[in-house]
């Protein structure tokens, strides 16, 4: 059995509907809820101008691979938390922007970033200090679902599905 550990993962970006069709089933299989010990998510709880934001307890390996893998397929950005789990990893913040790949951060079990020495000295100034801090903060941004038959709004910080 594998470990696993409490999880949440905000959703942003653009969709049409087949598309959002699609993610809503791999969420349904994972029983993600809407809120710590919610409802099961249903897709009428998207709400307009906001991202998705889910989340589960008993997550094996902490991360919500069928979903997190779609998204970067998909380029729909993307920000998964998982907590630790003792001896085998430490609290992970995974970053998506819509790119095609994902970034991990070290986290607190707060969710707060934290780096090490090495990374510090791999990074080799203050201003890459902060551009490290800056990416790991990546602001998810609204969920847009437009139907098949209307064209997608133009969104800053949003990415469609082709």
């Amino acid at each position: 059995m594998a470990d696993r550990v409490s999880a949440s993962i905000v959703i942003g970006g653009a969709l049409d509907a087949p598309a959002f069709a699609e993610l809503a089933e791999l969420i349904a299989a994972d029983r993600l809820a809407v809120e710590w010990d919610g409802d099961p998510f249903e897709p009428e709880h998207r709400v307009d101008g906001e991202p998705l934001r889910l989340f589960a307890h008993e997550v094996a390996g902490g991360r919500f691979e069928e979903i997190e893998d779609w998204c970067i397929m998909h380029r729909v950005p993307f920000v998964r938390w998982c907590g630790g789990y003792s001896g085998q990893w430490g609290p992970e913040r995974v970053v998506a922007i819509g790119d095609g790949k994902a970034v991990s951060y070290a986290v607190t079990e707060d969710d707060e970033v934290v780096i090490s020495r090495s990374i510090i000295t791999a990074l080799g100034s203050l201003d890459a200090i902060f551009a490290h801090f800056d990416a790991a903060e990546f602001v998810v941004p609204a969920l847009v679902v437009a139907d098949a038959a209307s064209a997608l709004p133009s969104t800053a910080g949003t990415h469609h599905v082709q």
